[in-house]
């Protein structure tokens, strides 16, 4: 069957004007190369060195905000394209939240884990990032906690979490903190 990318931001999150971010491209692929693209505009192309290609943004503006996709190709064929990815840039004017995970760090399969992004202002949404996935949870905001419930191995990973303020003009945190989880 046709090769799977996955696309993913590294770090996650919202990037500030002037900050930096990495967008990976990852595929069980062989050779070929792999294009980005920024909505129908083709940015750049990468021969495969491994399985994934690194795409970095320095010096961010307003006009790399938008929607990345990969495409891999062999012999100028595309034979896969990955998810859509989100990239957002945008002032950060909050304080930076706090990540703590319950019970800790090192879990046991089949456990029961709790995330909580504490962040100053009480009217904040706030996100739950894992590094490697092109897809945020958005964490309930009675507490800003998350459960998962009977972790498993692919649970484990970088998380971070990021807030916005609902109230009409946007206004986003740094992120968080990161926490390296780890099932056993």
């Amino acid at each position: 069957g046709a090769p799977t990318i996955s696309i993913f931001q590294k770090p996650p999150g919202v990037i500030p004007p002037g900050g930096s971010t990495t967008i990976c491209c990852i595929c069980q692929c062989s050779y070929g190369s792999f294009v980005l693209y920024k909505g129908s505009d083709r940015l750049h192309t990468l021969e495969l060195s491994g399985s994934r290609a690194e795409f970095s943004i320095s010096d961010a503006t307003y006009q790399d905000a938008g929607t990345y996709v990969c495409h891999y190709l062999e012999g100028g064929t595309v034979l896969a394209r990955s998810d859509e990815l989100e990239v957002s840039v945008a002032e950060l004017r909050l304080p930076r939240p706090n990540l703590s995970v319950l019970p800790g760090l090192e879990v046991l399969s089949g456990a029961d884990v709790m995330f909580r992004c504490t962040s100053a202002p009480p009217s904040t949404v706030c996100y739950l990032y894992i590094e490697g996935q092109s897809r945020a949870q958005l964490l309930p905001r009675e507490q800003g906690d998350y459960n998962l419930s009977h972790v498993q191995e692919g649970n484990s990973g970088r998380y971070s979490c990021q807030c916005y303020t609902r109230n009409g003009s946007m206004e986003w945190s740094a992120v968080s903190n990161t926490l390296d989880l780890v099932v056993r």
